[in-house]
Formats: C-alpha cells, structure tokens, sequence
C-alpha cells in the first residue's frame, strides 16, 4: 500500500546541532496522526522537511508516493497537499479574500471555484469576505484560521498542521476539529503536531513522540491510552515524570 509519508533515515543539521536524527516514519493513508514532542525536539523542522520547505541533510523521503528530493516529483506532491506552516507564511499586505484568490490562481483553480469555496471557507471559519483589512492587521487566531482556509482550499488529500488550534478561540476550535474530523471521514490524512494533548487524544487515531530529534514511539492512541491518559504516555516517553518541582523553588512554593 502507498504510504501517506515515508521517510527513511531523515537527518537534519545546523551547524553541530542534530535537530532531527535518523527518522524513520510511516504514516498510512487515512489517518489523522499526531507528532508530539516537548519545544525544540524537531518537529517543526520535521514538517519543514516533509513539505519541501527545508531540504535535509541526509536520507529519504515520499509524500503521496513522490519522492520529495526530486523536484518534479516534488511540485507533483505539492498539488495534492495542505500547509500550516509554523509561521503561517501569509501577505501581510493582502485581504483574506485576496490572499485566497491568489492561493487557488497558484494551484490553477477557475475564478468562479475560488470565489465559491473561498466564500464557504470564510463563512464557516466567521472571517468576513468582504472585509477590506489586511492580514497584518488580523490577530494570531484569525491568520490561524486564514491559513487553514487556504491549506483547504484546492481540495488537499493530505493536511500538514503544524500548531492549528494556538490563539484560536474555542468557538472556532471546535469547528475546525469537526471539519477536521469529516476531512479524515472522506478518506483525507492529517498531519498534525500540537502541544494541546487533550485535542490531539480526542482527534488523532495515531501518535508519534520525538525526543531530541529521535522518534521514540509511534503507536495507535488507543494502545496508548487504554491504562491512562495520552499526557502520562508523553511524560513517559520523554522523560517528563522525574521532573519533580518539589525539591525545587522552595522560595516559591513553600
């Protein structure tokens, strides 16, 4: 079966820092993954990588079954796959409505699709079609929903969302987890890291946890939290339960 994304001994390096090391990840087709890890631990630099963002410094990787090493094949995968990027990456210059014109003209939507589901989009993520404010002038939630729209916009098969719900407000919370949800129920695959492990044990059918740039697990979230909770399972895998404050800040906290 064609893997959603492969990759195969991946390496990532700045400078003597390893930030991601010998990553080897499959992720089926059909699935909404969650790839967790504590700040720093490679996973944004994982998914930079993984959309053609970054290039790696050793090993391999596939997307939709194309390589993402070779450039052609590279633009191929890019067509059929969604991006929030971890700084958003929006046109500080362009309106809501501008900014998705010009992301469906890239991906060679016709002016009528555009308008129609950029319209649909803006209408259910409650950002205003026909404001005349640009996006520099938005707040984080709102370029967080504004990116999503546009990572949705050409129909994706695959959704790469690096932090989708930070700054986002629980109204709008919820409808992108509901969206979410039916995206996956169509046959789509999501790739999802986010610090919120309540939404990534609610929403995720399977968990990857990155440590020091090493995948240390990779397991369907039922095998995880049939005997507790997802946030017991990441304190273990990364070594977060011997991190006692007890004997420390003593100033503070007695």
């Amino acid at each position: 079966m064609e893997q959603a994304i492969e990759t195969h001994q991946l390496c990532r390096r700045f400078g003597d820092v390893l930030a991601v090391d010998h990553l080897d990840l499959t992720v089926e087709p059909g699935i909404f993954y969650g790839f967790l890890g504590t700040n720093g631990a490679g996973k944004s630099t994982t998914i930079k990588m993984l959309t053609g963002l970054l290039s790696p410094t050793a090993g391999q990787i596939q997307v939709l079954g194309y390589n993402m090493l070779d450039a052609k094949e590279s633009l191929e995968a890019k067509r059929s796959i969604g991006v929030i990027p971890e700084n958003l990456a929006l046109f500080d210059n362009l309106t809501s409505r501008d900014y998705l014109t010009f992301v469906g003209r890239i991906h060679g939507l016709e002016r009528l699709v555009i308008r129609q589901r950029s319209m649909e989009l803006m209408d259910l993520l409650d950002l205003d079609y026909q404001s005349r404010t640009i996006t520099l002038e938005f707040s984080h939630g709102m370029r967080k929903k504004l990116s999503l729209a546009a990572a949705l916009l050409h129909n994706p098969k695959l959704l790469f969302l690096d932090e989708p719900f930070e700054g986002v407000d629980a109204v709008a919370s919820k409808v992108i987890r509901d969206l979410l949800e039916q995206f996956i129920a169509k046959g789509g695959t999501v790739f999802l890291t986010s610090h919120i492990l309540e939404i990534v044990q609610r929403l995720c059918t399977h968990v990857g946890i990155i440590t020091k740039g090493t995948l240390v697990l990779s397991e369907k979230i039922q095998s995880l939290t049939h005997n507790g909770s997802l946030e017991a399972a990441f304190m273990r895998a990364v070594g977060g339960e011997n991190n006692e404050i007890s004997n420390k800040l003593d100033w503070l906290t007695t």
